[in-house]
Order: C-alpha cells, then structure tokens, then sequence
C-alpha cells in the first residue's frame, strides 16, 4: 500500500512505454504474500523488501528477477484538529506518544518498528491499552481522519495528501526507519518477460523522478 499511488501513475505509462498494459491490485502487504504464495496467477509482486526475500527463498518469485524500486521514510501523522507536536529529538517524540489518547499503527514495517521503540522507550505498558492497529490494508491515515486515534505512524507515503489529517514529519535520525520496495516476477506468472519489461520500466528516470509527489525516496 506504500507504494500504491506512485505505481498507479507509472503504470498508466507502461503501456506506452513498454507496450504493456497493466493492472495493479493494490492490497495489504500480508494479504499480498497470502496470495502470491497460494499460487494466484499474478505476473509480478511489489512489497517491502524482507517479503520479496521470504517469497523467493520459498520459490513463489524469481529471486534472479528482483528489483529495489523505492525506499519509504517513516514518519508521524495526527488528527486536522490536533496540534502537531515536536518530533525534532527522540524524546520528543516519547513525549508525544506519551500524550496521545490513541496512537495508531500498521501491521507492516512501520508498526514493528513502533513497538520496537515503545519497548526500548521502557513504555509499552503504559500506552498499551491506547494502541490501535490498522487491519491489514487499511492506512494508519484513514483511522486517524476517522476519530480514532490522534496520532499515528507509517510510512510517510501513505499519509502524505490525505484529508482529515496532518503529517508532523519524519522520524529524527537516531529512530527513523526506512523501508525497502522491491518487486519481482511471479512463478505463477504466464507472461515473465513482460513482467521484467515493466519492472525495468519501474525503475527508469522517469518513473524514478515521479516518486517525491508520493513521498518516496529513491
């Protein structure tokens, strides 16, 4: 889901670029390996980079056809009406998690690396029962904007532009997080070659110079 406006754009150019026509389901990352491992007949995957490798050390997708299409920053959000807190330093952002009547997160990178920090922070407990998590697929943004939570955490392109919410910023250096968007071909795939031809194109400067508007990273 973190990469899924930025492929929407760049697909609707595949075709003339590449002479391919795509397609592109976007679903949660859990889901995504679900279905792919059962053997549904998609041509190529995208996901954060650590399920690329799962699949393909299980023989779900062509280890030899993986590409790094994108890095996503993980960044903090809080409702229109709420103030955005300080989150230049560690401890700022402790104190804001610290403040918040509910904190969203995701079941992806982004929501393991939260609790990591809660833990390492010595506040797991504390915050435990104010903890809301997006079901697989639905956004940390979208909880928020509905009321319920006040401040939530995910990759920054899945908060950047959306209504009803605010992105206070990226993590400061000593806790950020990035995560790795890689895609590779399908096993099940019919069609492999045409696969890579779109991946390749994925990973071209124009596709490349697309990714900023989504809050992507190269």
């Amino acid at each position: 889901m973190a990469v899924a406006r930025w492929l929407g754009e760049v697909c609707a150019g595949s075709e003339a670029r590449v002479g391919v026509d795509v397609c592109v389901e976007s679903v949660g990352g859990v889901d995504a390996v679900r279905r792919v491992a059962a053997g549904e007949a998609f041509d190529f995957v995208v996901l954060a980079q650590g399920a690329i490798d799962t699949l393909a050390r299980d023989g779900h997708v062509d280890p030899a056809s993986r590409v790094t299409l994108a890095h996503a920053s993980m960044a903090m959000a809080v409702a229109e009406h709420v103030d955005v807190p300080a989150m230049d330093t560690p401890d700022a952002v402790r104190e804001a998690v610290l403040g918040a009547p509910r904190i969203a997160y995701s079941t992806g990178p982004s929501g393991h690396h939260l609790l990591e920090l809660l833990a390492r922070w010595d506040i797991a407990e504390r915050v435990a029962t104010r903890l809301v998590q997006a079901p697989p697929g639905v956004s940390v943004a979208s909880v928020i904007a509905r009321g319920d939570a006040a401040i939530g955490f995910q990759q920054a392109s899945e908060l950047v532009g959306v209504a009803g919410i605010r992105v206070a910023g990226v993590l400061p250096a000593a806790i950020a997080a990035t995560t790795a968007f890689s895609g590779a071909v399908c096993r099940a795939s019919r069609q492999p070659s045409r696969a890579r031809a779109v991946l390749a194109y994925f990973v071209s400067d124009e596709a490349a110079a697309a990714r900023p508007r989504y809050g992507l990273d190269a």
